[in-house]
């Protein structure tokens, strides 16, 4: 038995929330149902952590605080409270107080008598214009809970692809750091000893202990330098990378890195394939779905395929020729698309292509770290074995000194 923090709501609107003892949040669920009470969160207390830092309060809304404004949402509504009362939950349900203020605001503009999409779209930095337009579609149509019931699926795949691949990163650059650690401790500390003790002795060093002793020296003297130069490099790269031309070539050699290129590829198309999914299944217009995937690409080159998509669509030759003219999507993914139309399912195929690619991406990224983790920990044992062996070997030309 565990026990699980609450929330909910009554038929009336009326907020509760408290703790209840019980094998799993199922049977809390069951509980609540039969009190007459609408689950809105269900979760187990985290066990308390010791910590010897002050714990620090964000105030950023991240996507993840979006993804449980919408689950919640979309539990109230579907539930048959007022769009209203709703938003008035879900405020006094937000743990930022950036969010309860964003929420707030968009609950003022409807009560003002603008829709929810209209007041999702004055907040452009937290609600995207596919989050945006597929509220429109649903308030339209009259199935609002559907829509948010599919921004939810929509937002928790999003969700988990992210956490999955900055998860399968972290080791690397762990890896990275540790090793450039190690290499600036050795040359900012380690060698420099071994100089004075050199000198001292008037002993002949040899010419790969001294390259180390001069790269030390330079790297102790002159490292303002080095840092000012990595900065300007890194702001120049940036500056270069914002450029419509810098922007496009480095997209291009992105796309053409072994393993890394067609792992690029696979998200940017799994991501298409839902996002353009999650629209046409909302009674979102082909042309105007297609417009918005164009405007959330991160890669240029997959941006003017969709396009070229785009313009297709609105000559009536529908997505798969198209997205085979553009020359940038895999063969398989314009098959199923292709399927799909014939069918008459194109969103059903274009979500089935989501799954297939976000799958392909774990494997790729798997393989990537594979390869990655393996290859950083070789050139790292490089590193430092040189400088250990350029030591050494001075060390045993001590013994050519005479006395």
């Amino acid at each position: 038995m565990a026990i699980f923090n609450y929330k909910a709501v009554n038929a009336k609107g009326g907020f509760a929330e408290g703790r209840l003892e019980a094998s799993d949040a199922r049977a809390v669920t069951f509980r609540l149902q039969s009190m007459g009470l609408i689950p809105v969160s269900i979760d187990e207390p985290a066990k308390p952590k010791p910590s010897i830092l002050p714990k620090l309060h964000l105030q950023g809304i991240s996507r993840k605080d979006i993804l449980f404004f919408t689950e919640e949402l979309s539990t109230l509504v579907g539930a048959g409270l007022p769009l209203d009362r709703s938003l008035g939950i879900t405020a006094e349900l937000a743990s930022k107080p950036a969010l309860r203020v964003v929420i707030q605001n968009v609950l003022k503009q409807i009560k003002g008598g603008k829709s929810l999409a209209e007041s999702l779209a004055a907040h452009p930095k937290h609600f995207s214009k596919l989050y945006v337009n597929m509220i429109r579609a649903g308030e339209a149509g009259g199935v609002l809970t559907v829509i948010l019931e599919r921004l939810v699926d929509f937002e928790r795949a999003s969700d988990e692809l992210r956490s999955y691949l900055i998860g399968a990163l972290i080791y690397p650059c762990l890896l990275t750091a540790v090793g450039m650690g190690s290499v600036g401790i050795l040359f900012y500390f380690v060698i420099p000893k071994f100089a004075s003790i050199f000198g001292e002795l008037g002993a002949k060093i040899p010419p790969s202990t001294q390259a180390l002793l001069t790269v030390s020296t330079l790297t102790r003297s002159y490292w303002w330098v080095l840092v000012a130069g990595l900065v300007a490099a890194i702001v120049g790269f940036k500056a270069w990378v914002k450029t419509s031309r810098g922007s496009r070539t480095w997209d291009t050699i992105k796309l053409r890195v072994p393993l890394l290129g067609s792992t690029i590829l696979k998200m940017e198309v799994a991501r298409f394939a839902r996002t353009l999914g999650t629209l046409t299944a909302s009674a979102v217009p082909l042309i105007v779905g297609v417009r918005i995937v164009q405007d959330i690409a991160d890669n240029q080159l997959i941006a003017e395929g969709i396009s070229k998509i785009a313009s297709g669509a609105k000559r009536g030759e529908g997505v798969a020729k198209p997205m085979r003219d553009a020359g940038v999507f895999p063969g398989l993914a314009v098959h199923l698309v292709e399927v799909g139309e014939e069918t008459g399912r194109l969103d059903t195929m274009l979500l089935q292509v989501a799954d297939v690619y976000e799958k392909d991406v774990r494997t790729s990224v798997k393989a990537l770290t594979s390869v990655l983790e393996p290859l950083i920990i070789l050139v790292m044992g490089i590193l430092v074995g040189a400088v250990v062996l350029s030591i050494l070997m001075a060390i045993f030309s001590i013994n050519d000194i005479g006395f």
